[in-house]
This record gives C-alpha cells, sequence and structure tokens, in this order.
C-alpha cells in the first residue's frame, strides 16, 4: 500500500475505526461497508479485532477511484467515507486464482496457474521457531498452493497444544465460540500474507473431525458466526481458497448434508472476491456432490489416480486430488508409500488434465512430519514434482486427456492442440503409436520423470506410424509442435 487511500491492485485496503467495546462487540455490532466504482458495487463485511477496533477491508480487482462507505447499528461506525485509488498491480502480482476452460485455473489477470500443492495441516499451532522453518522451508520449495487448518489438531503425531486459540477461553479452558480470538487471527493472517509473498496459495480448511477442543461440535450458529468472522477477516488476501474441510464425511454425525451445503451458501454469499470454494471427503465412496453449483472445484482423497478422466466426466470442473496418500513410512497405508510412487501418480493425474497434491509423512523422533507440523522436507518426491511443474508451464496450456483415442493402453495421455505429453508409468516399450498429432510436424523429447532429464530425440516427425521410446519405465514423451514441416 503506497499510503492509506492509495492500493495497488489486487493488494489489501484496511479502515481501522474505534467503536463500541462493551457487550460482546463481535455480535452486537453490525459494520459493512459499500465500495463504488461507476456502475459497479462491491459489499463487504467489518469486523471486531479487539480493544475497540473495528476494521474494513478491501481489495480492488479494478483501476480507478472506489468510494467506500460504511453502514453500522453503532453511530460511530456509520457513513464514513473514504476515497481509494487503485493502480495498476505490482510487478508479479497476478490476483486471486480463478476456474478457466471448465478443468483448469488461471490468475484472475488471465495469468495461466497450474496447482502443485502440498499439505501441512497445523503448521500455524507448532512454535514460531518451527513455523519458521516451515517458511524457509516452502521459500526453496516447488509448491504453489498449501493445505492448512485454521483449527489445531488433535490427531497422531500431532497432540501438542497451540500457542493461541482460535477463540477466547476462561481460565478453566472452557471456549466461548461467539467470541474469536483477534491474536490468533492476526497470527493466522500474517503466515497467509507471507505465503502470498511466496507465491503460494493459501488453502484454508474451516473444519475438520481431529478435535479436542470442541470446534468440530459448535452449533449451527456458531459455524455460522464463525464463517463470517473468517470471510470478513480473510477474503482480502487474494491467495486464499475457501476448503470447507479436511474429511467432512467424518463430521456427519454433528454436521448433516444440509449443513454442509449451508455452509457453502454462506461462503458464496458473503465472500466479496468470490475465491475458489471446496470439500474434501474421508471414505474413498463419501465424494461430496462436487457438482453443486456453489463449490468451484472438486477435492478428492482417492490413491486411484488413474480415476482422473472418470472424475472430470462426473463433475465438469476441476479436480485435484489432494490426498493420493502421502511419501513416508509410518504405520498408516495412507503414509508411506515411496517418493517414486507419489511422483508417478501426480504425472498420471498431470497429464490426464488434472492435479494432484503432496504430503510427506516420515517418521520422526520429534513427531515433526512435514504433513501436519511443516518443519523440513526429507522425501525424493518433491524436487521432481517440481520438475513436473517446469514442464507443465514450459506448455502451450492446460492439458485434455485423450482417453477416447486409447482408454485401453494403459497410458495417461493429454493434448493442447498438436502438442502431446504422454506418461508411461511402469510400461516400458521401445516404440509407440497411439495419440500421434496427425498431419503435423513435431519435434519429439524423452523425459525421464525420476532422473530429471530430458532428452531431445534427433530429426522430426510427421504422419509416423510410431515414434521411439527409450525401453524403461517412467519415462514420459513430449510431442511439440514445429512451424515448418521437416526436409
Amino acid at each position: 500500500m503506497l499510503s492509506e487511500e492509495l492500493v495497488y491492485r489486487y493488494d489489501r485496503y484496511e479502515l481501522t475505526l474505534a467503536g463500541p467495546r462493551e457487550g460482546n462487540p463481535y455480535q452486537d455490532v453490525s459494520l459493512r461497508a459499500r465500495c463504488t466504482l461507476g456502475s459497479r458495487t462491491v459489499q463487504m463485511d467489518g469486523f471486531y479485532d479487539g480493544g475497540g477496533s473495528y476494521r474494513v477491508r478491501f481489495m480492488p480487482d479494478s483501476e480507478g477511484t472506489w468510494e467506500l462507505v460504511t453502514e453500522s447499528n453503532a453511530t460511530e461506525l456509520d457513513g464514513i467515507r473514504r476515497h481509494i485509488t487503485c493502480i495498476s498491480a505490482r510487478e508479479g502480482v497476478h490476483g486471486p486464482v480463478r476456474v478457466r476452460d471448465t478443468y483448469h485455473f488461471a490468475y484472475d489477470d488471465g495469468t495461466p496457474y497450474y496447482p502443485f500443492g502440498t499439505t501441512c495441516y497445523a503448521w500455524i499451532h507448532q512454535t514460531r521457531d518451527l513455523q519458521e522453518r516451515t517458511l524457509r522451508t516452502l521459500a526453496r520449495a516447488p509448491f504453489n498452493k498449501l493445505r492448512m487448518t485454521v483449527f489445531p489438531k488433535h490427531y497422531i503425531y500431532n497432540s501438542n497444544e497451540p500457542e493461541l486459540y482460535p477463540f477466547e477461553r476462561s481460565e478453566s479452558g472452557s471456549n466461548d465460540y461467539w467470541k474469536p480470538n483477534p491474536g490468533f487471527f492476526r497470527l493466522l493472517e500474517q503466515r497467509i500474507d507471507q505465503l502470498s509473498r511466496l507465491g503460494i496459495e493459501a488453502d484454508v480448511i474451516l473444519f475438520h473431525p481431529y478435535d479436542r477442543w470442541g470446534y468440530a461440535r459448535m452449533s449451527h450458529e456458531q459455524d455460522l458466526a464463525y464463517l463470517r468472522y473468517a470471510i470478513a477477516r480473510l477474503s482480502s488476501s487474494r491467495n486464499v481458497w475457501w476448503s470447507l474441510a479436511n474429511e467432512y464425511d467424518f463430521m456427519l454425525e454433528w454436521k448433516t448434508m444440509p449443513h454442509w451445503d449451508a455452509l457453502f451458501q454462506t461462503i458464496e454469499r458473503h465472500d466479496p472476491y468470490s475465491h475458489l470454494r471446496s470439500i474434501h471427503n474421508g471414505d474413498l465412496g463419501s465424494n461430496y456432490d462436487h457438482t453443486k453449483p456453489w463449490v468451484t472445484h472438486a477435492c478428492i482423497q482417492n490413491p486411484s489416480v488413474e480415476q482422473a478422466p472418470r472424475w472430470r466426466r462426473a463433475y465438469g470442473k476441476p479436480i485435484l486430488d489432494d490426498e493420493c496418500e502421502y511419501e513416508g513410512n509410518v504405520p498408516m497405508p495412507w503414509g508411506n508409500i515411496t517418493g517414486r510412487e507419489l511422483v508417478h501418480r501426480f504425472w498420471v493425474m498431470a497429464a490426464n488434465g488434472a492435479y494432484a497434491g503432496h504430503g510427506e509423512t516420515y517418521a520422526d523422533a520429534k513427531e515433526e512430519l512435514w504433513w501436519s507440523k511443516g518443519g523440513e522436507l526429507k522425501g525424493d518426491s518433491w524436487r521432481r514434482i517440481g520438475f513436473l511443474r517446469e514442464i507443465m508451464e514450459q506448455g502451450p496450456g492446460p492439458l485434455t486427456p485423450l482417453e477416447r483415442e486409447w482408454v485401453w493402453t494403459r497410458v495417461a495421455g493429454g493434448a493442447c492442440g498438436d502438442y502431446r505429453l504422454l506418461y508411461f508409468g511402469p510400461h516400458q516399450p521401445v516404440a509407440w503409436g497411439f495419440g500421434l498429432p496427425s498431419g503435423v510436424p513435431f519435434e519429439l523429447d524423452w523425459i525421464d520423470t525420476w532422473a530429471m532429464t530430458i532428452t531431445p530425440v534427433a530429426g522430426a516427425f510427421c504422419d509416423v506410424r510410431e515414434i521411439p521410446m527409450p525401453g524403461r519405465a517412467y519415462m514420459a514423451a513430449r510431442i511439440r509442435p514445429l512451424s515448418t514441416k521437416p526436409d
């Protein structure tokens, strides 16, 4: 922000006001604002930040001079006016991520975005030192999305008490779910902003079942109040995604399907910037109905990544298998696949026009497992996932699976026009003839997905019956059309 009333596009403008302290200001005082530019109006909730301080946050997405006007049932907060001049975005800032071309993503300014995410569920609930180590690791890792929980987590390898709690607590430890803890939310905002500076989308998980503090069993009214508060505080962060829950179906005893629908609708109604919205299943057969209009993309837990084309057909939306199992060695089957297997699953998803998620669960004497607490990465997959990200970003655009041409081949292949990315996994052919472009001269690269090497094949090809392959497993073929025919 250049000054109080001059802001870059997609940055945050914040108005701070002094107001009532009596009673429960979180519930008793209403504060909203309208921001108008020409014929367009954006409305947002303000929020109480403790100590008699109220805030309204605005993320302008269009250049020009906006007029902000507040509305409140408290006289001192009502009718406040400001003029906010929005100038062009800073270099490298592209705005929130949106759905693009039905199955894919791009930033608000049209810049393509390919999600290569990881999971650190409860990293903000660890010591400050461990949080800082996590950020340093992320700064050198290839991930551009991070799944993280708002609430602390009670689960195997993760049983510590957090430093800060999301709601105010009595001396006996009971929570007042009607009074959010501003100190906690300031820390959450700080970490989300730090992720943004690293180019990482914060996939914020709003509910989860792994709980001993009562957050999973709040009443419906308390859930709605918490959501409204979280939206008011966080929606001005351009890198926020909303994930209603991790493993929502493990909470159906307390939160029925109509309840989840109502929570989705609350976010849809009150988030002025329409950030991405999803929800995550636990049991493999319990996917939420991602065709519902308030869901922007399907977030799935399933190791059977070869189902990606079927999921695309079923939901007609971007597919993220954010938990296709984790690289590690813990006793649970979801947390002990090899790095090679996780890389394989990433390639299957990518070649099928979908996206996978990383996690790491290596046993640790301090119980500092990346998937929940962060810290340092120890595995073999993350660098190779970064290699795949580079290949995807070098391509001409997002991929469409070639399944109709070769559904029986057991090979994953995607196309963007005459561009092809073919992934062979455990298959090791010396030649391949399916899914090749017709009538178009092209060049061929062999990609070793584990060694992270790209080997150009000499010459050019056009209308060939088959292309040569090296006869090794876990290889990919990249086919790029040439502008002229070969001699």
